[in-house]
């Protein structure tokens, strides 16, 4: 009995060793490769509002940089990190003075230092010409991937897939760009041909799935059809449909955060700025087959801007130099700044906000809106001119004017282009532009927006006089348009002066006219305005009110209750649907 025990005990010794000698192979066979993935930093290298000339305090790629150090001593040997495109547009940094000079660019230095190991194509990298997108591919120290782009004749314009090792792993990295650049920078990408991100997906993977461990698809497209809703080329849902095999799926260009898990697949897209960091996590087996993965968005409030990158020469010369541009107003070829503020504003150009969150700049005419579309007038000879309130709070302060508050009006560095249109083309180019509201029904208090139409979609249109009716559905709503006094009729001819991405977005791609630009600036926008204020010296806001909203009733006896909660939190910003009376009382929020 004694040898029994003795016999049982020296069993389960044994058994136990075992045990734990198979669960340390396994876990010495099993490996975790971390994937980072950011996507729409738009030049946000230092964590820096030029425009406000401040800093700020949850973004930037400094921010971004002190993260994948904790990352790659957390997991040495093992972080893949890529970005996904819209990374050199989107500051006065890179929009005005490197994207426009030669020579190394400061955001390709950044990302050579930060080690990427890939970079697929974003919808702005072509917004300055294919010279820019080759001036990057050749400074940089890592692959530029859109698989779903070509020149027209057939060569290769970027690569279509990378791959690389990690741990003895391979990794396959296919970058798609967006597809819909056509509609945005037209005739600059004329010499390309661009597919579907399925297409791209689906031969890059085929041409590489015998040659890696797993595949990473990294997309500047959403989740969802942004335009073609009946094929879904520019939808990373269809990149799964395509490539079942696919599990590890970076998204972006929506600015918006993605954690989702899709069949096998994780899906990760981030907020804009270099606010967020995508994580993925992804356990092999002694056989390197995905077990499992784990997505985690990461938010960059937490982080610190990187002395590292802060402190590279480049980095910081291009930071000072942007600020002296900001307050100075010119970079010389030479690429020193000179100047100084070049005017003066005598007033606020913008009214306050009746409503928290509600721009009083799209609900009427403003001196904003009029003094663009004044020097958009001037410099092309149009009779009608159209702009847009590209940020809601945008406006000029009274005081001294620099290139940031020029910025903070007009985000973009568009060029003017001049079009013939008819009296018919012109009307619906401004029925487009006025499906922005949503329509008005009895007991709306607050005109809204509709949440399908970014803001930045809104045309206001001077040289014309008319209203917008929101008792009618969008398509019926511009009434009263005359020019000159008289009435605009069907086949009158205008000269129209609209910019180049609203000429290839709205007006060609959605077929509201048919006439060809016969003129285009050589100054971008912001340039032509920067001209006029240096001239004139002193500005002073003028509005003339040649547009206004009608076909609503705004009056209640509860209206200035229900706004004041709003404007003290108590309600949620009325944006995307308007503030009713009889909605508030059903649900017991007044009596």
């Amino acid at each position: 009995m004694k040898r029994l025990r003795i016999l049982l005990a020296v069993l389960a010794i044994f058994t136990a060793s075992l045990t734990q000698g198979a669960a340390k192979s396994a876990a010495q066979a099993s490996k975790t490769i971390t994937v980072l993935g950011t996507t729409d930093m738009h030049g946000n290298i230092w964590g820096y509002s030029y425009e406000d000339n401040k800093e700020t305090t949850n973004n930037g790629i400094a921010r971004v940089y002190s993260y994948i150090e904790s990352v790659r001593k957390e997991n040495p040997g093992n972080v893949v990190l890529v970005d996904n495109g819209d990374t050199f547009q989107g500051t006065i940094l890179t929009d005005d003075i490197y994207n426009k000079q030669e020579g190394k660019h400061p955001m390709v230095s950044v990302l050579n230092f930060m080690k990427y190991d890939a970079m697929a194509l974003g919808n702005h990298e072509y917004n300055f010409g294919l010279g820019l997108i080759k001036r990057i591919q050749s400074q940089a120290n890592f692959p530029i991937l859109g698989a779903n782009v070509r020149y027209a004749n057939g060569k290769e314009f970027a690569k279509a897939y990378t791959i690389i090792k990690r741990g003895g792993v391979r990794i396959g990295i296919i970058g798609l760009t967006n597809p819909d650049v056509p509609r945005w920078d037209g005739e600059k990408v004329a010499s390309l041909k661009f597919e579907s991100v399925a297409q791209g997906a689906k031969e890059a993977y085929d041409a590489i799935k015998n040659k890696c461990d797993f595949v990473i698809a990294v997309a500047h497209v959403g989740f969802h059809p942004e335009y073609d809703e009946d094929h879904g080329t520019d939808a990373g849902e269809t990149i799964l449909k395509a490539c079942p095999e696919i599990k590890v799926l970076m998204l972006g260009h929506a600015h918006v955060t993605v954690n989702e898990k899709v069949g096998g697949a994780q899906v990760l897209a981030c907020r804009n700025g270099a606010r967020e960091v995508a994580r993925f996590d992804i356990t092999l087996d002694a056989h390197k087959r995905i077990t499992n993965v784990t997505g985690t968005i990461v938010d960059m409030k937490d982080y610190a801007p990187s002395e590292a990158i802060r402190s590279l020469p480049h980095v910081k010369e291009a930071h000072e130099k942007t600020i002296a541009f900001v307050t100075g107003g010119t970079v010389n070829n030479d690429g020193t700044v000179s100047g100084g503020v070049f005017g003066t504003a005598s007033a606020d150009f913008q009214p306050k906000n009746e409503i928290r969150g509600i721009p009083e700049g799209k609900l009427r005419d403003t001196a904003v809106l009029d003094l663009i579309n004044k020097v958009q007038l001037l410099n092309s000879g149009a009779d009608v001119s159209a702009a847009a309130l590209f940020k809601d709070t945008s406006d000029i302060k009274a005081g001294p004017i620099n290139y940031g508050n020029i910025f903070d009006i007009y985000k973009f560095d568009n060029t003017l282009y001049l079009v013939e249109v008819t009296g018919a083309e012109l009307k619906r180019y401004m029925e487009w532009s006025a499906a922005c509201y949503n329509q008005w029904k009895p007991g709306d208090i607050s005109i809204s927006f509709n949440p399908e139409k970014p803001g930045y979609l809104y045309d206001m249109f001077a040289g014309v006089d008319y209203q917008i009716d929101l008792s009618k559905p969008a398509g019926d709503r511009i009434v009263n348009l005359t020019f000159k006094g008289k009435p605009v009729v069907g086949d009158q001819r205008f000269k129209l002066a609209v910019n180049n991405y609203r000429y290839s977005s709205a007006l060609k791609t959605q077929k509201l006219v048919e006439g060809k630009r016969s003129w285009e600036s050589s100054q971008s926008i912001r340039d032509m305005l920067v001209a006029y204020i240096k001239e004139h010296g002193t500005i002073s806001p003028e509005v003339d009110d040649n547009w206004s909203i009608t076909g609503v009733d705004l009056s209640s006896p509860y209206r200035d209750e229900i706004i004041k909660m709003v404007n003290d939190g108590k309600l949620d910003v009325p944006y995307a649907k308007s503030l009713n009376v009889d909605e508030l009382k059903a649900q017991g929020i007044i009596n």
